[in-house]
């Protein structure tokens, strides 16, 4: 007697789910109203999906986009705010980006991000550690941290070196700059840029094509794999806490005025003043 449980997404508020043909699971970041910034909720919901996408029975594949026009324009600066200083949010806020990363990775079914527009932060550490990263030529992203006076946390540390080098990982990283979905490809940060219109269509391909493959298999070479992201674990908690020691400091205040203002930021540790007070950092 089978007595597998399906799982059921009907909880889940951030995120909207569709089943298609032969287990491909279709899981979207549903807020475009907001270009699908993560929330709160919306963050707790990333962390914790790949945990029921890995209990799922009925789920072979899963496919991960955006609402809308954007993947996700990263961390909700209303919710930046709430964090900034606060010891118990920062706390919370580093175990569940690590569990995004985690779990993504520890999730034995395959998973492939359509990368549908602008991707940042958290957003981004979805699209960039699926095992599969398809991208409209067109579509533009970041890490964007530094934009906003923290270090480049969440993913980067762990996968970039290895996606596309040290030192085009530090340009991108230490910069902040846009890359597009073409020269993305082009340095390896993701696996395929293709025509927007086509990308769906690429990606469901993809999934389908993984979906009637030796299940077993895949899942094993997924594993295996990915022990070179297991074996750059302590160099992710690292900038992990490096990321969240910066919410203590002046500059992520700075950094989100400057976004919600649509300026460019003035960081009080690049003046005279601040640069003096910083020290042997």
């Amino acid at each position: 007697m089978d007595e597998r449980i399906t799982v059921y997404f009907d909880d889940y508020h951030g995120l909207s789910f569709e089943r298609l043909e032969d287990g491909v699971l279709l899981v979207t970041l549903n807020a475009p109203e907001r270009l699908n910034a993560t929330d709160e909720r919306m963050h707790t919901e990333l962390a914790r999906v790949w945990k029921d996408v890995d209990a799922d029975p009925e789920t072979r594949i899963v496919v991960v986009t955006g609402a809308g026009k954007a993947f996700s324009a990263g961390g909700d600066m209303d919710m930046l705010g709430r964090q900034t200083q606060n010891y118990e949010a920062i706390s919370h806020l580093l175990e569940e980006a690590g569990s995004i990363v985690y779990n993504m990775i520890h999730c034995r079914k395959p998973i492939v991000a359509a990368i549908n527009g602008v991707a940042v932060g958290a957003g981004l550490a979805v699209a960039i550690i699926a095992d599969i990263s398809i991208i409209a030529e067109d579509a533009r992203f970041t890490d964007g941290h530094l934009r906003i006076g923290v270090g480049a946390g969440d993913h980067a540390a762990i996968i970039w070196p290895l996606l596309c080098g040290m030192s085009k990982a530090k340009y991108y990283l230490m910069t902040s700059e846009f890359i597009d979905g073409a020269e993305a490809e082009r340095i390896g940060l993701v696996s395929k840029a293709v025509p927007r219109e086509e990308l769906m269509t690429e990606a469901l391909r993809v999934a389908g094509n993984l979906a009637r493959g030796p299940q077993v298999a895949l899942r094993w070479t997924k594993r295996s794999l990915n022990q070179w992201l297991i074996q750059a674990g302590p160099i992710f908690e690292s900038s992990l806490a490096l990321e969240m020691l910066n919410f203590f400091g002046e500059d992520v205040v700075e950094g989100r005025e400057a976004v919600l203002a649509k300026r460019p930021a003035v960081f009080p540790s690049a003046t005279s003043e601040g640069f003096a007070r910083m020290g042997p950092r």
